[in-house]
């Protein structure tokens, strides 16, 4: 062991530089110490142990006031911390680094009282540990990181599919409100009760509430079109013609499994069917279409397609045997293709406050004669948007500008598009990232859910909250309906949830257990594409220092839960997500395959990192020279 009077200290770090860097980080640590004593009222609300957190997270806060990276550089020279990983046990940690400082100044160091720090390198990440586990509930044995996943309808009436899921590795349960409604939600906690009971194994139940998320409106009910697609090869050819089940409308509720294109007929027309007969017609474009009879059952029959067919509802279509017509019916059973404006950029666009808006027309040059409107759920934001400020569509997918205000009209001009045009739709992600929106984060709607969650889930999520404020009014409204025993996920969706995240991470550890979700989606929106890392990372370092879990979300494994093979960025996503406490997966066709692959990946990561430091497990790679 290296005793004091052994330290050799190298010759560029001189006595004075040393009582410098003593005295900085002297400085840093009083400023903390300050800046804890200044919201003594704050922590007297929060009650222990999440009293230790809110202190800590105080000092983190009081330390990151200062840009310090000189000073690391300093210290790493010198083999010191050089405060980097200090999250957790922030005043531990600067009282570790002056004690060391000062025996290299070879004179003595006073300590601060054991009170004045709060928690040290094992409480620290203790505390976190058992935040997470009071949230989340147990994780697996074979990896720390939860995996909760989103409900697709189906699960309401498939047990087999949620038993799936928690077999695979999921540990939580997210209910989105914004879909399906109370009853499909009991069916899903109930097949999760059953899957728990059968396979013995942990999950927990998040109901997430909406929230006032902006979004478009309706551009009316939609054409009630289809459009058959036979599979081609890069050259154009046809590979595989379009499979499609005919039947009668009073047989819709028995069609096979591998039916994904159906249409009805009259009850004649499918007696007098055979197969080797064929369907003719003129499609929506008037393009002349046959489609063959290649197998009949007795509650319909198979037909083939080999050409692109776009079909209306109400289409004429006649049976032919040979050349001979048999009979004659009307197509029905056509879905509803919602109605979009195709937008370019320069382009004008108006925001209304009507229920229902409109597609617009164009001439032949491609200028509008009739500019579309298309309708925002939450009237109220016409109150406080002002001319100049920005407005994005869909996830940022189409960006504008707003030119001028009107009481029930917002005119915008597009200044980002696709080349070849970006659609705009129903039901899409407005975000205005330069207003200021004087929106409660709790409708009446989520009063009607959150009564649902007191008495059915574990945790509820609150949706775009944007200040300490609206974390009061849920903590409010949950001890009224005597749900204080509920879990509170903070979901961080917009700049100004951001800004505020210091004040509303102390607001929420007076009513723990408590986590907060990043979600990348809207916030990538809000921030800007270009800062959504380096905004991700910052509230993972914050909730940290609180000792609040993280729950990493927004398209994790996106392409693989939807199309059954992953790209390669969004595995090093997935990756990258085992630094949070839970890591969100989104429904799609193979949402348990990529259950298993994130399963798979967080066990596999957490054998080289915690949080953010690396774990130097051996390696297996060659080593250099070698010898045979």
């Amino acid at each position: 062991m290296i005793t004091e009077t052994e330290c050799v200290m190298p010759e560029r770090y001189t006595p004075e530089r040393i009582e410098y860097l003593i005295g900085l980080v002297t400085e840093i640590r009083n400023h903390a110490l300050a800046l804890e004593a200044s919201f003594a009222d704050t922590i007297a609300q929060v009650p222990e142990p999440s009293r230790l957190s809110a202190r800590n997270l105080l000092h983190y806060l009081g330390l990151r006031q200062h840009d310090i990276r000189e000073l690391q550089q300093a210290l790493s020279f010198l083999g010191l911390s050089s405060l980097g990983r200090c999250e957790s046990h922030t005043m531990a940690t600067l009282e570790n680094v002056i004690h060391v400082l000062h025996l290299l100044a070879k004179h003595p160091f006073d300590h601060l009282e054991s009170s004045q720090v709060p928690v040290d390198m094992t409480t620290g990440p203790a505390l976190l540990s058992e935040h997470t586990k009071a949230l989340l509930g147990d994780s697996s044995p074979e990896r720390d990181t939860h995996i909760m996943v989103t409900m697709p309808s189906e699960a309401a009436q498939d047990y087999h599919l949620v038993h799936s899921l928690l077999k695979a590795g999921m540990g939580v349960m997210r209910i989105n409100s914004a879909h399906d409604d109370a009853g499909a939600w009991k069916k899903m906690i109930a097949h999760l009760e059953r899957a728990k009971k059968a396979s013995g194994l942990p999950c927990r139940v998040l109901v997430d509430l909406c929230g006032p998320k902006l979004r478009t409106g309706s551009l009316g009910e939609g054409t009630p079109v289809l459009h058959i697609q036979p599979v081609r090869n890069i050259k154009g050819q046809v590979v595989w013609p379009a499979k499609v089940w005919v039947t009668t409308p009073e047989l819709l509720d028995v069609v096979p499994d591998s039916a994904g294109i159906v249409l009805s007929v009259e009850a004649t027309f499918l007696q007098k069917a055979e197969p080797g007969d064929h369907l003719r017609l003129r499609d929506a474009r008037q393009k002349k279409r046959r489609l063959y009879i290649i197998e009949k059952e007795k509650e319909g029959f198979w037909v083939e397609c080999s050409e692109s067919t776009y079909i209306e509802r109400g289409q004429s279509v006649r049976l032919y045997k040979k050349k001979e017509k048999i009979c004659q019916s009307v197509l029905g059973n056509l879905p509803l293709i919602a109605e979009s404006v195709r937008l370019f950029k320069g382009d004008t666009l108006f925001l209304t406050a009507e229920t229902v808006g409109q597609v617009g027309v164009r001439d032949t040059k491609g200028k509008w004669n009739v500019p579309p409107c298309i309708p925002c759920t939450l009237p109220e934001v016409f109150e406080n948007i002002q001319k100049g400020e920005r407005i994005l569509f869909d996830d940022n997918a189409i960006a504008g500008v707003v030119r001028q205000v009107k009481k029930k009209k917002i005119e915008v001009e597009i200044t980002r598009a696709k080349p070849t045009g970006s659609k705009l739709g129903a039901d899409k992600g407005i975000n205005l990232p330069d207003s200021s929106l004087d929106l409660p984060a709790l409708s009446e709607t989520d009063l009607d859910t959150l009564d649902f969650a007191v008495k059915h889930a574990d945790m509820v999520g609150l949706s775009f909250l944007r200040q300490a404020e609206d974390v009061k009014r849920l903590i409010h409204h949950l001890a009224q309906r005597k749900g204080e025993q509920l879990g509170i996920l903070l979901k961080i969706e917009n700049r100004l949830a951001f800004e505020n995240l210091g004040d509303i991470l102390l607001t929420a550890l007076t009513s723990p257990p408590i986590g907060v979700m990043v979600a990348r989606g809207d916030l990538a929106a809000e921030v800007g594409f270009e800062r959504l890392a380096e905004v991700q990372e910052q509230i993972l370092w914050l909730c940290e220092a609180a000792h609040i879990p993280v729950i990493w979300a927004t398209q994790v494994l996106e392409q693989l839960a939807k199309k059954g093979v992953p790209s390669r960025a969004e595995v090093t996503d997935a990756a990258m997500s085992a630094r949070a406490e839970c890591v969100m997966l989104n429904k799609g066709p193979y949402v348990v395959e990529a259950v298993h692959f994130l399963n798979d990946v967080l066990k596999r990561m957490q054998r080289h990192q915690r949080k953010k430091r690396a774990m130097l497990r051996k390696l297996s790679v060659s080593l250099i020279g070698k010898k045979k």
